[in-house]
């Protein structure tokens, strides 16, 4: 079994700072890519960010040169380091990470059970 937990969430004022964590814990034999995801009222889940094993990235255009997505891979982390937020970036985020839990197993998605992001004055 594999668990994802977010941290990092908040209240902040526009153009404030956020920096989101998610720790993977439990049967791990590797993780490949992980990602954020957000989700907010009324609205569809999204890609906010990903990294692969090798540290490339991509960002969803509204994001692009305000959020930096980056990975611990030896502590099974992977953060969000979010900057000049603006009241649309309020939503629920969500990690995601590909997981392989043995090398005779395949890989599958795990999610953690977000981290409420609120950009408000």
């Amino acid at each position: 079994q594999v668990t994802l937990v977010e941290s990092g969430g908040g209240l902040v004022q526009p153009g404030g700072s956020l920096r989101l964590s998610c720790a993977a814990s439990g049967n791990i034999f590797r993780i490949y890519n992980k990602r954020w995801y957000r989700q907010a009222p009324g609205k569809q889940r999204e890609l906010v960010a990903g990294i692969t094993s090798g540290g490339s990235t991509n960002y969803a255009d509204s994001v692009k040169g305000r959020f930096t997505i980056s990975r611990d891979n030896a502590e099974n982390m992977v953060y969000l380091q979010m900057n000049s937020l603006k009241p649309e970036d309020t939503a629920v985020y969500y990690c995601n990470m590909d997981v392989v839990v043995s090398s005779s197993s395949g890989v599958r998605a795990y999610w953690g059970q977000g981290t409420q992001v609120t950009v408000s004055s």
